[in-house]
């Protein structure tokens, strides 16, 4: 891998990790909170991380009944209330990325969601969060491996 591209995709995996943040904050205030421009200021990140970052918060917060229901509609046994806070979150995420930027290969996407989980999720967030979104590609990227 060059450096630009280990450049971008670190970039890109910073801005999903700040992304993720401050969605999780938004969930557990019920929707309200600080803007995502004062959160990202108090963050150590780019201009680049913070634009991309800001960019999937817009993404998912504008669409965030849309995405939900389309996770609940693979999410068996689950409602996406019940969920834990960053696992729905996570899935938000992914789900938006899978359904906005075809441009971003389906096993990034994937990949990405599942390091986050593993990351800040409990012990079984990864294969949760896998087996959600692998539904979720076979519904919103067809064609896809």
């Amino acid at each position: 891998m060059t450096a630009d591209a280990q450049g971008t995709h670190s970039n890109r995996t910073q801005g999903r990790e700040l992304a993720l943040k401050y969605l999780y904050a938004l969930d557990l205030r019920g929707g309200e909170g600080e803007s995502f421009a004062s959160f990202a200021s108090h963050q150590k990140a780019t201009t680049t991380v913070r634009a991309f970052a800001e960019g999937l918060v817009k993404g998912v917060t504008g669409e965030q009944a849309e995405l939900d229901e389309l996770i609940a509609s693979v999410a068996v046994n689950w409602s996406v209330p019940r969920m834990a806070v960053v696992d729905r979150n996570v899935l938000r995420l992914g789900a938006h990325e899978l359904r906005t930027t075809p441009e971003v290969p389906t096993n990034v996407v994937i990949d990405e969601a599942v390091e986050l989980a593993k990351r800040y999720g409990a012990a079984q967030s990864g294969a949760f969060i896998n087996g959600i979104l692998d539904k979720l590609k076979k519904r919103l990227r067809p064609g896809a491996g």
